[in-house]
């Protein structure tokens, strides 16, 4: 925050079993939320090759994220390239990997987390409502 600014990465990692390990941390740089987002996934999958997990199923609220990193993988954006490269190789040490798009209200937990990282708040949902007339 702002954006760009102090990144906070967040991540929420459940097992087969349902045993749930939660990621907070803060970095020492700045960035945009797209960085945030490649460097959230690259620190939970090195905490996943420490669990020893074989096959992910990833659930991101970054589209930018799954577009670059999915299967139809897009032209890297020149700027976060090395960031992205550095995701995609880690992702290929696993057996198995789908990578999934979510709406960002559906991925509130992992959103504040990386807030809470940098002492921030999480985000007070608003309920959207139709006017009638």
């Amino acid at each position: 925050m702002p954006n760009p600014g102090r990144m906070g990465l967040g991540a929420v990692i459940i097992a087969p079993d349902g045993t749930r390990s939660l990621l907070s941390m803060a970095t020492d740089s700045r960035g945009c939320n797209n960085e945030a987002e490649a460097r959230a996934l690259i620190a939970a999958l090195r905490e996943l090759q420490a669990l020893g997990a074989a096959a992910l199923q990833i659930h991101c609220d970054s589209s930018l994220l799954v577009e670059q990193l999915g299967p139809a993988a897009m032209p890297p954006v020149a700027r976060l390239a090395s960031i992205y490269a550095e995701a995609e190789a880690l992702l290929k040490t696993f057996a198995h990997v789908s990578l999934h798009w979510i709406p960002r209200h559906r991925n509130g937990e992992a959103d504040a987390l990386a807030r809470a990282a940098v002492g921030l708040p999480p985000k007070r949902l608003v309920k959207l409502t139709r006017r009638r007339r």
